[in-house]
């Protein structure tokens, strides 16, 4: 145990002396093991984990998933999304807020990333919202907290890692994410609600748009519905794995930017770029994390967690409550891919020496990573949101993502107490 917390302790001064993440982890991660073992162990272990993630078949779903977003984004699918939601929506008090909650979901559902969906949506949703008088507050909330469902509907970035970390199957993950993502996009709509039902001017209505033009909002929105469904489709009934459904949703994707003709030589350079950019970010913070979490399987901590569970055999849903609190504590603190590399090694065999479903946890850990999303001071969405909304402070978007963050702690209550929300539809899987 010793060893363990003079490791964290040192990731820690690393972190605070501005060290990149993924080069604290594996610092740490290398000396550990040198210091367990030896320095030969601990260099054959860099070689071992570099080698094992680069060439992961598995691992490439990550890559091509970004390549699919990247296409999307450049397609500008965001501006159609946005423009049928608020069609059917923008009538209603606030309105504008509950179009651009839904718009994100369905963007997310592209996208998977919600820095991404919350930038797009500062510069899509915010314009209109001003037009029509909306508050700073309830704009700029709605545009953060809307931001945190890409990571939940799947395809999800940060499913996909702890599906590698816990080696559980990311299609079943992805499945899993569908009805808490619909019941989230609910709940952070409720909460619109009663932020203008508190101060009607909040969110005054748009003028309505006649059924004729609702539904031909929706005809550019089609295509990619239907490669959504195709992908997700396919991967739920096993016509076809994650890795390949994200091969067809990138190739899909491609297809549509081409048929928008958002494609140019220039373009598609850029989008490559950028997508081997974010790739290999990840991939060096994933290779520092497994080279931690290796120097934390030769100390005592595991055995030490074991011992742990074994004392709360007969109470296993308040280990679980407060593993939820900690991660809540954490996110308000620490960077929300730091904090799931960091810990899902160590809580991830608590939580199933309890008996509890892998999938259903990882869905806990998504909905936790939501919420340090909009939690102050670190919440990354909120300063998103800020960087792109110059003329709103930054105490103004802590005061309009509170309402969101009750409304993701309701979700996460929700599913915590009740499983099958997240492990129904994975349990028809073939």
């Amino acid at each position: 145990m010793i060893e363990t917390l003079a490791g964290f302790a040192i990731f820690l001064a690393l972190a605070l002396i501005r060290v990149p993440m993924a080069f604290a982890m594996g610092i740490v991660g290398f000396g550990g093991v040198a210091y367990m073992l030896s320095f030969n162990a601990a260099s054959s272990m860099i070689g071992q984990i570099t080698y094992e993630t680069g060439m992961s078949y598995t691992l490439s779903v990550i890559p091509l998933f970004i390549l699919m977003g990247n296409f999307v984004v450049r397609a500008r699918l965001s501006d159609e999304i946005y423009h049928a939601a608020y069609c059917f929506l923008g009538h209603r008090r606030g309105g504008l807020a509950m179009s651009t909650i839904v718009a994100s979901a369905g963007f997310g559902a592209i996208c998977g990333s919600s820095i991404a969906t919350a930038a797009t949506f500062s510069k899509v949703s915010y314009p209109s919202m001003r037009r029509y008088g909306y508050a700073d507050a309830l704009a700029a909330g709605s545009i953060a907290a809307g931001g945190t469902l890409g990571i939940l509907i799947p395809p999800s970035v940060i499913m996909v890692i702890y599906g590698i970390l816990t080696e559980t199957s990311v299609g079943k993950l992805f499945i899993a994410g569908i009805l808490p993502g619909i019941a989230g996009t609910v709940l952070l709509c409720l909460a619109v609600r009663w932020m203008v039902w508190r101060d009607p001017a909040a969110g005054p209505p748009a003028e309505p748009h006649p059924w004729a033009e609702r539904w031909a909002s929706l005809r550019h929105v089609w295509p990619m519905i239907g490669l959504f469904v195709l992908v997700i489709g396919g991967i739920y009934v096993g016509a076809f794995t994650a890795t390949e459904g994200a091969g067809i949703g990138a190739g899909g994707a491609f297809l549509f930017a081409l048929w928008r003709r958002a494609l140019t030589w220039r373009v598609l350079f850029e989008i490559l770029v950028e997508s081997a950019r974010t790739t290999s970010m990840l991939f060096m913070i994933l290779i520092g994390a497994l080279m931690f979490a290796s120097f934390i399987n030769y100390t005592t901590m595991p055995a030490d967690l074991k011992d742990f569970v074994t004392l709360f055999k007969d109470m296993p849903f308040l280990v679980v409550v407060a593993i939820c609190v900690i991660y809540v504590v954490l996110g308000s603190a620490m960077e929300e891919l730091s904090m799931i590399l960091l810990t899902v090694p160590l809580f991830f065999p608590v939580v199933t020496g309890l008996g509890y479903d892998p999938v259903w946890f990882g869905v806990v850990i998504v909905i936790v990573v939501q919420i340090g999303l909009v939690s102050p001071p670190v919440g990354m969405n909120i300063f998103v949101v800020k960087n792109l909304l110059r003329n709103v402070d930054i105490v103004t978007v802590f005061r309009g993502v509170t309402p969101f963050m009750v409304a993701l702690i309701a979700l996460m209550a929700l599913v915590v107490a009740f499983p099958p929300i997240a492990t129904w539809l994975p349990g028809f899987m073939k």
